[in-house]
């Protein structure tokens, strides 16, 4: 590291370094990679699971099941037929569930739809002790269609 500390010899004015010295920059530099290295794998860690595989089955219609639609406003209807509040639907879903075999419960939701409201259908399914229920989706746009 050099230093000028007075005027030079036999030069009467005065001269500056004007380069900027970065040794002090590389030292920073270099102690924040070493701290990065250091502590990026303990973020990383997680607890190990194996996640479910995605899967895209064709709907299987059969009269005996069950399509709860939720608009963006949170309505559900039962097929076309709006049902009016929570209860009600609980109501209707204990009766189908008595049956033998138990239909299946498909929910079709609206994309803009609160999750909250699609949550409350499952919640409704689930009081009333329906054990298969599956979310209606578009299948995803295959390579080279948009």
């Amino acid at each position: 590291m050099a230093m000028n500390v007075g005027p030079a010899e036999g030069d009467g004015e005065e001269q500056f370094n004007n380069t900027i010295n970065t040794t002090p920059l590389v030292d920073v530099m270099l102690v924040l990679l070493i701290i990065f290295l250091i502590t990026i794998p303990v973020v990383t860690q997680t607890i190990k699971l194996e996640l479910p595989k995605e899967r895209n089955l064709p709907t299987l219609t059969k009269p005996e099941n069950i399509v709860l639609a939720v608009n963006r406003d949170g309505e559900v209807y039962w097929g076309m037929e709006r049902i009016p509040d929570h209860e009600a639907l609980v109501a209707r879903l204990k009766i189908e569930s008595v049956k033998d075999p138990q239909p299946e419960v498909h929910i079709r939701g609206d994309l803009e739809v609160r999750y909250e409201s699609v949550g409350r259908v499952v919640v409704a399914c689930q009081r009333a002790g329906i054990f298969k229920v599956g979310f209606i989706t578009e299948p995803p746009a295959g390579p080279g269609t948009r």
